[in-house]
């Protein structure tokens, strides 16, 4: 595709589409849609493990299924995406997250469930990279793109607590099964919207016959790497089958790597990863939700065990985190985004995650909500809200438009795989510590009392050596930022970028467990 080519199409039509706000709201609702539904279903989970006779051994696979899923096809989707048209594949993708929706509400029995929750996967990996590709296409003016993508980055980023709220609400007052049910209101109005009001701009298109051994090889790597860290969360990092699906995936993803230099029509073109910008961008923003997914989970666990939390009041207390969030993305990157170098940006947004995170490695069975856990959550939230705004408007930088899918399925690959990696890491350094500390103090407690004590001791012990890490694993994802992004601060242009076919486009993270 010539430049000349590439930017006409890309500035078509010329004048800005009239109803690209009534479509964010829409890309926004299947978004929020799609973040709602991993921790409804992670606080459904013990209602629906009692009423399907799913055993402790097997429950790990209501989440599993969808993650293995999710995570393995989100290249293929992105791919799709390019080939289909993105509104296409948004409508199809909304349509068959909504048909799993309803079979796992209808369960009769945990194969049904994990079925379920397995196509729930497959289509939320041809919904998430369309969604995102969309909105990058549709809003072409610089600030316009800026506020645009900041008000849907604080919907993603929020959703996570909205899905606490409204999971505790629906399991505690109504049932388990209307966790599942919730997502087919929203499917269908986010459907019919996209269809009528969506009007993507001709042109951009990858219409090359696809990448088959591509698509089984990245598939298979990455179902193993996000397995072979799920499974050492339960398992440990010894076990056989773990290590095999190290080495499996490791074979297979370097595989992948040798068969993508070789093709004439890449699944992944090496070059939408090897570019300096692009590459700290995924590098930076994996390890940032290795640290978040872990203390999402930390908390919970914190607020629901030691503190006695009901679900409901749980979700209530990440708002903070939340506010945090929104404040970050909405006013503060979205207005220094076209103003700054977004290493300016993104390193110090790590550093103050970074802050946040360490006030909460002073975690106790009395902490103070007001004192510790509120001021912690906020800082956590503005970083991260402050630095994902430029990550993600570097995360497509100079691509041709019509990778534009596939660079976007990129990021939600280094997320996804980021946050299989931050849950089974994290949680085994968590269990690791709380078993060295009640060996180490159960002795001398002698009545029933004392025992519950040092157990509760124990748990916020392992917390808060898992959170250590996390620190450190934010200061290296700012390290990175600040080291490898060396892009000055965007042109006020309606299109810019480096390359042949550049375009400056702009993504949000999905996070999705």
């Amino acid at each position: 595709m010539s430049e000349t080519a590439s930017k006409a199409s890309l500035n078509t039509p010329a004048e800005p589409d009239p109803g690209r706000w009534k479509a964010l709201v829409f890309i926004a609702l299947a978004q929020l849609m799609v973040v709602l539904d991993a921790t409804i279903v992670n606080i459904a989970l013990p209602s629906a493990q009692q009423d399907l006779g799913i055993s402790d051994g097997n429950r790990q696979w209501v989440v599993t299924a969808y993650a293995l899923a999710f995570g393995g096809l989100l290249l293929f989707g992105g791919r799709i995406a390019d080939l289909w048209g993105r509104k296409k594949a948004f409508v199809v993708g909304l349509g068959g997250f909504a048909a799993a929706s309803a079979l796992g509400g209808a369960a009769t029995n945990e194969a049904m469930m994990f079925g379920a929750r397995a196509l729930q996967g497959v289509f939320g990996a041809l919904l998430a990279p369309a969604a995102l590709s969309l909105l990058a296409v549709m809003f072409t003016d610089a600030k316009e793109r800026a506020k645009a993508f900041g008000i849907y980055g604080a919907i993603a980023g929020g959703g996570g607590a909205v899905g606490l709220i409204l999971g505790g609400f629906l399991t505690e007052y109504l049932d388990w099964r209307w966790t599942f049910f919730v997502n087919i209101p929203f499917a269908v109005i986010a459907a019919a919207g996209a269809y009528f009001v969506i009007r993507e701009p001709e042109g951009g298109r990858n219409r090359s016959p696809l990448d088959i051994p591509g698509v089984i090889l990245s598939t298979l790597g990455l179902v193993a790497l996000v397995y072979g860290f799920t499974r050492a969360e339960s398992e440990g990092w010894s076990d056989s089958v773990t290590v095999g699906m190290f080495v499996a995936s490791a074979v297979l993803l370097l595989s992948f790597v040798v068969v993508e230099a070789k093709v004439k029509a890449p699944l992944l073109p090496l070059r939408v990863v090897t570019e300096r910008n692009r590459g700290g961008v995924y590098l930076s923003l994996g390890l940032a939700i290795i640290a978040m997914f872990g203390l999402f989970l930390f908390l919970t666990y914190y607020l629901q065990i030691v503190k006695g939390y009901s679900p409901v009041k749980t979700g209530f207390a990440f708002l903070p985190m939340i506010a945090g969030m929104i404040t970050g993305s909405t006013q503060i990157g979205t207005r220094l985004m076209t103003r700054v170098a977004p290493r300016l940006l993104m390193g110090p947004g790590f550093l103050v995650a970074a802050l946040g995170m360490l006030l909460l490695t002073q975690l106790e069975i009395g902490s103070s909500y007001a004192a510790l856990l509120l001021p912690a959550m906020l800082l956590l939230g503005l970083g991260m809200g402050t630095a994902f705004m430029p990550a993600m408007s570097l995360a497509t930088q100079g691509v041709e438009p019509r990778d534009s899918g596939v660079a976007s399925a990129m990021v939600n690959t280094s997320q996804q795989v980021g946050g299989a990696i931050g849950t089974a890491l994290l949680n085994t350094i968590a269990a690791s510590a709380t078993t060295s500390y009640i060996a180490d103090h159960i002795v001398g407690a002698t009545s029933r009392s004392q025992q519950q004590l040092v157990q509760l001791e124990g748990m916020v012990q392992g917390y808060t050596s898992a959170i250590w890490f996390a620190v450190g694993i934010l200061v290296v994802a700012a390290a990175i930022a600040l080291t490898f992004v060396n892009a000055g601060r965007p042109n006020m242009t309606a299109v810019t970028g480096s390359g042949e076919g550049a375009a400056d486009e702009v993504q949000i993270p999905v996070v999705a467990h």
